[in-house]
């Protein structure tokens, strides 16, 4: 499997979903990894910084909004795109996402042609780097 674009960090939960959305970042050419906790992504994030992350908001630990502000908080997770797959749709957790600085934001059930889209926009703009 070829990880031209580097790696994608899925953090979400559930193993069938985490799976499911890393098999869909591998289409577009990242290696997948997998975080099933808060904790654990965070200490990834810092380990290896991710080309993208793909965060679940509601973890069995932190929640995902403070997951996002603690990667923001480290200087070599400034520039990775964030994007948060969540099945809270509402407009509230959405403003809180950008707040915490999350650069997309999709709800499940998440559409795979969306998300393969937004995965594949930010490797484009990441290639730069």
């Amino acid at each position: 499997m070829s990880n031209e674009h580097g790696s994608v960090l899925v953090v979400e939960d559930d193993r069938e979903i985490n799976a499911l959305v890393g098999a869909y970042a591998e289409i577009c050419g990242f290696e997948y990894r997998s975080a099933l906790d808060g904790t654990t992504a965070i200490n990834e994030s810092r380990r290896d910084p991710p080309s993208p992350v793909i965060l679940d908001l509601m973890l069995p630990d932190v929640d995902g909004f403070e997951v996002c502000l603690q990667m923001r908080k480290n200087p070599a997770m400034l520039d990775v795109p964030i994007i948060i797959l969540s099945a809270l749709s509402g407009e509230k957790e959405k403003q809180r996402g950008k707040d915490c600085g999350a650069n997309e934001y999709l709800t499940k059930p998440f559409n795979p042609d969306e998300l393969i889209k937004t995965l594949q926009s930010h490797a484009n703009n990441h290639q730069a780097t």
